[in-house]
């Protein structure tokens, strides 16, 4: 019987394990639990989330800035550090938030927004050799789009991915009323050192824009896993706590997209639940393992605070599901 009783036990831990539920939220600048726009990488042996973090209130002219948090099973995480404006650095001194990571050839590359320039906001690019510590891209900002009738210029939400030998920064911009939310795309070839010349916009229109009912006017947030021969998006539809919740989309080549559903693939919660006001901001991380989990924010004050949360995500004939 001890070796039945042992399995079960193990049995049961595991399921206790899985169902755990995250729930991250930095105190450290407010006072109260604030933090926004998360994305994972699995760097030096443990889990590193960057996140956004309001201002200081009692520094004047403070901005937004990115907070680091380790964990080492994706459910307990631990401030670390934080990425606040570069000395010198005029184009991030009123803030720098929504975070991109990557690791490459034993680096973490961290791609970020400018905050507070209204449409001059553009993508930055740093990098770090312990996820802590980063040096400034010399060429930053190192992209922002360019065109008529669908951009006024502002490019947030960088995300940033590997597909067929080439990289892909996908960004949400602004129309030229500031009105509209919708994404672009810029490509760089494979052995980019990210810098500002290496980037090329790869459409003069929007590749995503707002059109079923529950997005409302705005697209923003990609976040992108690679599958096989085609690319998958998790997105943000509608504006903070409209509710915005999120969807999906898939494509072939990078540029052309489809969505999988005119419903969302994760919604609000329902009242009283700690995500009513929204279920947003994605980032979908594929762990060594090739579990996928699917990182969000989400509160059910209308912004009074956020937190930040996970589920796993499974898959199907391609498709995403809980």
């Amino acid at each position: 019987m001890k070796p039945i009783l042992s399995l079960l036990l193990c049995l049961l831990m595991a399921v206790s394990a899985d169902a755990q539920q995250m729930m991250f939220g930095d105190t450290s600048r407010t006072g109260t639990p604030f933090s926004k726009d998360p994305h994972v990488v699995r760097f030096g042996g443990r889990y590193l989330m960057y996140f956004s973090i309001p201002p200081r209130p009692e520094e004047k002219g403070a901005g937004w800035n990115i907070g680091i948090a380790e964990s080492h099973d994706l459910v307990e995480w631990q401030k670390v550090g934080e990425l606040t404006p570069a000395p010198g650095a005029d184009y991030e001194k009123k803030g720098l938030c929504a975070p991109c990571a990557l690791v490459r050839d034993g680096k973490v590359h961290i791609f970020y927004q400018t905050y507070g320039n209204g449409k001059k906001d553009a993508i930055c690019h740093a990098v770090s050799s312990d996820g802590l510590t980063f040096q400034r891209d010399a060429t930053n900002p190192i992209f922002s789009p360019t065109g008529t009738g669908w951009t006024c210029g502002r490019a947030i939400d960088a995300e940033v991915c590997y597909f067929k030998g080439r990289y892909y920064l996908y960004f949400a911009t602004r129309d030229e009323d500031f009105r509209v939310q919708q994404i672009g795309v810029a490509t760089a070839p494979g052995d980019t050192d990210f810098s500002r010349s290496t980037w090329t916009q790869a459409a003069d229109y929007a590749i995503l824009k707002p059109e079923l009912p529950w997005e409302k006017q705005c697209i923003e947030a990609p976040s992108i896993i690679v599958r096989g021969k085609k690319m998958i998006m998790f997105y943000a539809g509608a504006y903070n706590n409209e509710p915005q919740q999120i969807g999906v989309a898939v494509s072939r080549d990078g540029i052309h997209w489809e969505r999988l559903s005119t419903e969302p693939f994760l919604r609000n919660g329902a009242p009283g639940e700690w995500n009513e006001s929204e279920s947003g901001h994605p980032h979908i991380f594929k762990d060594k393992d090739g579990k996928t989990y699917l990182f969000f924010q989400g509160n059910k004050t209308h912004g009074k605070d956020w937190f930040l949360s996970q589920r796993r995500v499974f898959w199907k004939h391609g498709k995403p599901r809980f």
